[in-house]
């Protein structure tokens, strides 16, 4: 029977590598760096842990326009907001302070209800 494991990714921020259910997909709009947790988006992503420390890393390395191939530079703002639990979606809690958590995921936009709940 074949193997129907996860794909597995590397976070940019710790580089450990991680099923793709434990890190956060991430990419560019506008030049700046869109959460995509339903990893939906176009266009050419980097995962992350969606942890302060991973994110931390990453912004100290430089890796995120190395990942995402892009010599512009990127507003990590909107990214920043939802990892550090700045936005309404991630409420900012002690428990979730050093934590490898999922982000909250939300419905897409331009899609209604019922068209993300039905099946083929």
């Amino acid at each position: 029977m074949a193997d129907t494991s996860n794909p597995v990714r590397t976070c940019v921020g710790c580089r450990k590598r991680a099923s793709v259910n434990d890190l956060l997909r991430v990419v560019v709009v506008a030049g700046a760096l869109v959460p995509d947790p339903r990893r939906r988006l176009p266009g050419r992503g980097a995962s992350l842990h969606p942890t302060a420390e991973c994110l931390r890393a990453a912004e100290r390395r430089r890796a995120f326009p190395r990942a995402l191939r892009t010599s512009a530079p990127v507003e990590v703002g909107p990214l920043r907001a939802v990892v550090l639990g700045a936005s309404p979606e991630v409420p900012e809690t002690p428990d979730r302070v050093g934590q490898h958590q999922q982000v909250p995921v939300g419905s897409a936009p331009g899609r209604s209800a019922r068209r993300q709940d039905t099946v083929g």
